[in-house]
């Protein structure tokens, strides 16, 4: 029986913040994390080569015949096809990105894999494949994602009844699962984009959501909100005010009025009462971010990109952030003005005036967010939060 691997390769490092704290499959793109379309094309489960830091987290575990996919990759029927044509010690490729390779009781490392690769049969794929590759792929890729996500959990299914004093347009393109509530007033426009609603969310009064969209289980949408396409609000996430092509991981919050634009949010974050980010220059020119790899700005081909915030991460009542702004893992930025357009992990302030945040509160914080949502910080998680603490010091100064 094949045993389904999903590894990173070394384009994880291009998506930091993101991975300091996760394999590049549990990247949320669309409605479902990549490792779960993957599962779901399979029909199988799978566990993650990455790392060493992470591998306690993320566990990988061999078997007799393994077969290992790159976790950055979409998952398509066609693509699965392809891999399971794949014999011992044969890798499939598209010019130089691995997609996957298939090798007999292997226990190795991400690194040692890579390098292994070069000694295998090497067999070519031809259709288009889709990665993710830098961290605003997140949010440009989404409504593709959304599209794709939303054929694949449909099918063959069928939505609960719209609620009375709910109005829908392109109700074909709507689906509610069962236990998901929708309050009076409510305005959705699913005629552009599909519209998905998980079980045990809920939408309050007079919200308005144009699709391609998707609400996660346990996710609230809060009172007036307004909400646009490519958008995904994740599990046991809380969104209000006015949001753009954003996605929300899961149990995050941004739970007041604010504009937030072209962005994507980890998980555990909490953006205070009016925080706004821009998401286009004045002059309308294209956006740099910062990369923690290359460790200055580079290029996006965007205008339109926001703000890229890591896990943990919290914002004051009133941050406004810069076009481009990166935000690592549990940074806490409060003050007056616009903060840097890249604060680093584990900082505490804004501006001029940014301190290191002690590790330990830090930990405590995150204890108490995560138990406030039934969740309980695991011993590893601390270590791989204490290892992202060390590697990032050299960045706070």
């Amino acid at each position: 029986m094949k045993n389904y691997i999903l590894f990173d390769d070394d384009r994880r490092l291009q998506l930091l913040p993101f991975t300091h704290t996760r394999s590049v499959a549990d990247i949320r793109c669309g409605i479902l994390t990549l490792r779960e379309k993957w599962e779901l094309v399979l029909g199988s489960k799978t566990s993650t080569l990455t790392e060493s830091y992470l591998q306690q987290v993320f566990p990988v575990h061999f078997g007799n015949d393994n077969v290992l996919i790159n976790g950055g990759v979409f998952a398509t029927k066609e693509l699965v096809d392809a891999i399971e044509l794949l014999q011992p010690n044969e890798v499939l490729l598209q010019n130089h990105l691995i997609i996957a390779a298939r090798l007999l009781q292997s226990e190795t490392t991400r690194h040692d894999f890579i390098e292994r690769v070069n000694s295998l049969i090497q067999k070519n794929y031809e259709p288009e494949v889709t990665q993710i590759t830098h961290p605003w792929d997140i949010f440009s890729l989404n409504g593709k994602a959304l599209r794709s996500d939303f054929e694949l959990l449909t099918k063959g299914r069928t939505s609960q009844a719209v609620p009375e004093g709910v109005l829908v347009s392109g109700s074909e393109n709507l689906f509610i699962e069962e236990g998901a509530r929708i309050n009076l007033g409510c305005i959705i426009n699913a005629a552009k984009g599909p519209v998905y609603i998980s079980k045990n969310s809920e939408i309050l009064e007079g919200v308005m959501i144009h699709g391609p969209f998707a609400l996660g289980e346990h996710a609230v949408i809060k009172m007036g909100a307004k909400i646009y396409g490519d958008t995904t609000i994740g599990p046991g996430c809380k969104v209000g005010g006015e949001v753009n092509n954003v996605v929300f991981f899961a149990n995050s919050n941004k739970g007041h009025d604010g504009y937030l634009g072209n962005s994507v949010i980890g998980e555990w974050c909490n953006l205070g009462a009016d925080t706004n980010c821009s998401n286009l220059k004045n002059n309308y020119d294209e956006v740099k971010v910062h990369s923690e790899f290359a460790g200055h700005l580079v290029r996006t081909g965007l205008t339109f990109c926001g703000l890229l915030m890591a896990d943990h991460s919290k914002s004051g009542i009133n941050t406004m952030f810069n076009t481009g702004t990166v935000v690592g893992v549990s940074a806490n930025i409060f003050g007056s003005g616009f903060p840097d357009k890249f604060i680093p992990s584990f900082a505490w302030g804004g501006g001029s005036d940014v301190a290191t945040y002690d590790f330990d509160k830090a930990m405590e914080t995150a204890s108490r967010v995560m138990a406030r949502r039934g969740r309980k910080l695991q011993e590893t998680e601390k270590e791989l939060y204490r290892q992202v603490f060390e590697n990032t010091r050299l960045q706070r100064g």
